[in-house]
Order: structure tokens, then sequence, then C-alpha cells
């Protein structure tokens, strides 16, 4: 026999629920209903869906993200085309490849885009709850808007995602906002900051000393207990805005509060990635340790043009699936079944042309049916139909094939009540087979 062969580690597969597996990965049922409920809140947007290469130049990233970000330095997936020599990384995020495909495209000729996207990115870090070499991002950009009025849509879009999940905001996930202003406002924060950190170099740790002059922002976002005192005490970005980047910031607020919801501004949330600027923002729970960020975002106007389109203004967030599923299993909330609404039991393999037929026309009509196949007598069918999760059986007995009819059976109510349908009306009572939508 030969070797089994295992996935790359960090990397997962996405299973029915039906498979037995030991680790707390989202089951596939759980994982489309959230695909579904995400395409039906962003088409009340206008939002358009895009899809783009998971292999990008690695200039790319290296341009948009930031040479000295800790992505580029130690996370990527890149390597070295055997064919031409190209350079080429499996993308980390997903903006500077929808960036990289408009500017390509010159998409925004027309006026500004409302886009989304949804697939695997890549990143190669230690696997942890919550946290894979391979994970999945909801990605959505608002592409050529200036103004405040879109920062606030999008992270109103989130809470309103949320609700539909049912996670509840300020109890489950809450909100933190700030602003990192414009480049010269940040310019003047950075020549502060490594004022400041010069003056305390002796607690700095190798990685802070490595940063301070070519990235210093990022020290804010330091874990080392031992630096977390000369954090606090260093100068807040806040301080360095200019008018208009407090008006923008403050517009952001005033339609958050007016649609009441609850945020913290955090002077200290930076980002991950060097494109932002101004609005950026983050939810997070304390239900996952410390993967405790499940979206992210923020306006990042410089970057179309830093990837060689015209210069347009941007904003959008990331947000982690199996983070977010992870979260939602975590407060046991209620999901959806993926059992089928019937199990059709057919004792005979003769009638089978007949029963298909007519479990097609249930299917046409919405239904979701689950043939027994297999053969086997009665009562072993019977155990898989209630195994499936089904809410009914369908049966296919002789006599009820010779009179023209199914025998309906409930297997989730006291009493088990049947009633014949005919089958020269399927349509008519088709409906009467839905499940109810929550499994609680």
């Amino acid at each position: 026999m030969a070797d089994k062969i295992n996935a790359v580690k960090g990397m997962n597969d996405i299973l029915p629920a039906s498979v037995p597996r030991t680790d707390r990965l989202p089951d596939s049922a759980l994982w489309s209903w959230f695909e579904q409920k995400v395409r039906q809140l962003l088409a009340r947007y206008g939002y358009h869906y895009i899809v783009t290469p998971v292999v990008e130049p690695t200039a790319l990233f290296v341009r948009g993200l930031g040479e000295v970000t800790d992505i580029v330095e130690k996370e990527m997936y890149s390597f070295t085309d055997s064919m031409n020599g190209d350079k080429l990384t499996l993308r980390p995020e997903a903006t500077a490849g929808i960036v990289r495909a408009m500017v390509e495209h010159n998409a925004l000729y027309n006026g500004p885009l409302r886009l989304w996207t949804m697939g695997a990115m890549f990143r190669h870090e230690r696997p942890q709850k919550g946290r894979y070499r391979q994970f999945h991002q909801l990605d959505v950009e608002a592409l050529g808007f200036p103004g405040p009025d879109v920062d606030a849509e999008l992270i109103l879009m989130v809470r309103a995602l949320w609700r539909e999940l049912g996670l509840v905001e300020g109890e489950h996930v809450r909100l933190e906002i700030n602003s990192l202003g414009q480049p010269a406002e940040r310019q003047a924060h950075r020549d502060a900051l490594i004022r400041h950190f010069e003056a305390h170099a002796d607690v700095l740790d190798a990685d802070a000393k490595r940063r301070l002059h070519s990235n210093p922002l990022r020290i804010l976002d330091t874990k080392n207990p031992a630096m977390q005192a000369i954090v606090e005490a260093a100068p807040q970005l806040m301080d360095f805005l200019g008018e208009e980047s407090r008006a923008h910031f403050d517009a952001v607020r005033s339609v958050l509060d007016a649609a009441g919801l609850a945020y913290r501004v955090n002077p200290r949330l930076v980002r991950g990635m060097d494109y932002y600027n101004l609005t950026v923002f983050e939810w997070v729970t304390d239900q996952l340790g410390s993967q405790g960020t499940v979206c992210g975002g923020g306006r990042y106007d410089g970057l179309i043009g830093q990837m060689g389109g015209k210069p347009a203004p941007a904003v959008g967030f990331g947000l982690g699936i199996e983070r977010l599923l992870l979260l939602i299993q975590e407060l046991g909330l209620p999901v959806p079944s993926a059992a089928p609404a019937a199990y059709a039991v057919v004792p005979s393999a003769a009638v089978l042309p007949q029963v298909m037929v007519v479990l097609e026309q249930l299917r046409a009509a919405g239904v979701s049916v689950l043939q027994h196949a297999g053969g086997g007598n009665m009562k072993a069918q019977f155990r898989k139909a209630d195994a499936s999760g089904a809410r009914y059986a369908l049966i296919f007995g002789d006599d009820e094939l010779a009179r023209g009819e199914v025998t309906v059976k409930s297997l989730r109510d006291a009493g088990g009540v049947q009633v014949a349908r005919s089958l020269s009306e399927v349509a008519a009572w088709a409906a009467t087979l839905q499940s109810p939508a929550p499994n609680t």
C-alpha cells in the first residue's frame, strides 16, 4: 500500500458535516450559508463581484503593501517561474490584486466602482486557532469615492452582515476606528516617533530597532510586554492631523453616531499594510483568544496611483472567513442545517425510472431530495432517512405507485404523520416539503 499523502500544514479541507474530524474548522454547509448571505447583502448595497488570479507578480505586493511589512518580509509564498524566470507570489491579501486589475483594464474610466471578491489567500506563518497558511477572505472595495460617506457605508455594511449572521455588535464583536491622516501628517508623526523611540533605545527589542528608521509606525503594534510603557507614551498621530483630515474623520463618526453604532477611537490602530490613509477600522472579538480581529480595513487613496494608474481615492475591508465562522461556532449561534427536505425510500429497483422522474420534478420546484441508493430493505432505508436529518420520507411502495401516489411521512414530528400525495400534481404540493430554515 502506498504512503498516504496529507494536506500541507496550515492548509485545510472544508468538508461536509457528515465527515468525521477532530478540528474545529467550519463544515461546508456553514461555509455555503455564509457565502449566500454575503452575496445577498452585497447585492443590496450595489457591489459587483470580481475574480482575480491567485498568483500575482511579487512586485505587486512589495510595492503595494510595503517592503518592510511583516507580510512582505516574512510571510509571502514566493517563487521563480521555471519557464521564464518571473518572480511570482501566492496572494497574501486581495486589495492589491483588485487595484492591479482596475489599473490594467482602465476600469475607472467611466466612473467609480463598488466591487467585492471572496477566495483563498496565503501567508507562511505559524498555524493556530483561527490563523492558517491558506485562509479565505471576503474583500470589499469602493474605488473612486473620496468622501467619508463611503467609509461609513462600508462600516455599516459590516454591521448589517453581523446582524444577518446573528452576531450582536458590542457583545459578540465591537468596532474600533482611527484616522491615519495624510502622508505629510504621517511623516511629521513618523519623525516624532523616531525621536521618541531613539530616546528609549535601551528598551527596544531587535524587531523594533530594525524598524526604527524604516517603519516606526509598526512598532506601535508590538506585543512585547516590556515595550508597552514606551508605546503608550509615544506621540499620537491624532495630534498631528490637519483640519481636513479631522473633518473627514468627524464626518465618518457623525454617520456612525446617527446610526446608533457604538465604537471606540483607538489611537494605536494602524493596520498591517503601508497603503492606508485617513479612516482605518477593525471589528474585534474577545471570543477567539489572541486572534481577535475578524474584519479590518480603511481608506487607501494613494494605492491606485502607486500601482501606475491615474490617482483615485479608494476604501475597503477584508474579513477572515474561517475566523468569523469559528466565532459563530464558539458562540453556538443558530445556523442552517445541511439536511435535505426529503429522503426517497425506494423498496424496489424496478420502479426507479418512475421514481426518479418524480424526484426531478420536486428538485425543479426547489425541494432538496436525497434519493436512497444501494438497495436494502425498508427498515434499513428508514434508518438512513432518519440519519440524513430529512424532515420527510417519501415512500414509493408498489401499492402507492399503483394508485399513482407517494406516501409522505413526517420524520421529525411526534406520531410520524403520513399523507398520500398525487404523482400527477407534484408541483402543487412540493412546497409543503420545505424544511424550516434554521436548525437550532
